[in-house]
């Protein structure tokens, strides 16, 4: 007996199901490793598995601006518009955040000056956020170009200004966002504490990342005004007939994810360092992207997502740095480092042409709205 045609739709859009074939492919590899006594795979995977919780902060650390760009796309592409400008909204925010607070830090102190940079980073992100919802709303000019556009000019943009007004002159940030302790009785609960440990011992940015996806979660699947920003995203043509303003709703969504991409520059000039670098996302928008297909347009499948990804990046940091003992650490230790700086890269391709090359975006994603068109 087959399963209904309306089956499958559903099955591809359960995020569950790919976490659990990622779980599952994961066990099956370890126990093929034991059982065919492959060389190293076996001493790499038990390496690996005892690096984990020493690794969790990091997870978390490299997973913040991920998550919160995916936050981004999740909000624009929920509402049908495509922004593959996160890259470039993260690059400006980071350096607005690092500047106001240069300037500001003499003056006003540390902690409003840190307020104040992160209020600055979220009003840039916001603005070229506008100016991409005007391209591609109002204008209707290609979404794809139109984020490009903003990725060029974040990276000269921010390349010149930071030559001009920061290495020339010597300017230095203003301190990085004190973490939040975690108390040792906690951390050293079984299993969970680890776990609290990795989520909780980070900077106020990073906390408020899990409140932001658990409020946009229950806002986007739980509430009137989520159904009408994924009405717009499906059909708007149908939600224009029943009185939602197709084009509110997207200016809405694309400038709102903005405030999300200015958290994520925010966090690494303000709180993972205190020092901006020409293009120093180095690709964390473009891989925010893939944690929105992967985490299926939800905000809790691209935290996991992200997690996911932050995960890849510290164990190729932890190679690097700790490699393995004996004669697997001595194979390892002859590989160029560039070969595990790839790794976050191959495993985002491996991702996207793989495990979730049968995502379902939301229908009317990326096609311009006409009010006047038929249909």
């Amino acid at each position: 007996m087959t399963a209904p045609a309306s089956a499958a739709p559903l099955a591809r859009r359960d995020p569950r199901l790919v976490w659990g074939w990622v779980a599952g492919g994961l066990i099956v590899v370890a126990l093929l490793a034991l059982a065919l006594d492959i060389p190293y795979l076996g001493s790499f995977i038990d390496w690996l598995i005892n690096r984990v919780p020493p690794l969790s902060y990091l997870i978390v650390q490299y997973s913040v601006p991920i998550a919160f760009g995916a936050l981004c796309g999740i909000m624009c592409e929920r509402a049908g518009v495509v922004n593959i400008g996160i890259e470039g909204l993260m690059l400006i925010s980071a350096f607005v955040a690092f500047l106001t607070g240069a300037y500001l830090h003499p003056v006003v102190g540390v902690p409003f000056a840190a307020i104040l940079a992160i209020a600055a980073a979220i009003v840039a992100s916001m603005v070229f956020s506008a100016l991409h919802a005007w391209l591609s709303i109002t204008v209707k000019a290609d979404q794809i170009i139109s984020g490009t556009v903003i990725n060029i000019l974040a990276l000269g943009g921010t390349a010149f200004f930071n030559q001009l007004l920061v290495s020339t002159t010597g300017l230095s940030g203003t301190n990085t966002l004190p973490r939040f302790d975690v108390p040792n009785e906690v951390a050293a609960i079984p299993l969970i504490g680890p776990i609290i440990d990795a989520l909780f011992n980070q900077g106020p940015i990073a906390m408020s990342l899990i409140v932001a996806v658990i409020f946009l979660q229950v806002m986007l699947f739980r509430s009137r005004w989520g159904l009408r920003t994924r009405s717009v995203g499906e059909h708007p043509k149908a939600a224009d007939t029943v009185g939602i303003d197709v084009y509110r709703t997207r200016y809405r969504s694309v400038i709102l994810g903005g405030v999300f991409a200015g958290l994520a520059g925010a966090y690494l000039t303000l709180e993972r360092s205190n020092a901006f670098q020409d293009n120093m996302t180095g690709g964390v928008g473009f891989i925010a992207l893939a944690a929105v297909i992967f985490g299926r347009w939800t905000p809790l499948g691209a935290y996991g997502a992200a997690l996911l990804f932050g995960a890849v990046q510290s164990a190729q940091l932890a190679v690097r740095i700790s490699p393995p003992a004996g004669e697997l650490g001595a194979i390892i230790s002859t590989i160029p480092p560039q070969i595990f700086g790839m790794l976050p890269y191959i495993f985002t391709i491996v991702v996207l042409a793989g495990v979730v090359g049968r995502a379902i975006p939301p229908a009317a994603d990326g096609i311009p709205y006409d009010k006047e068109a038929r249909g």
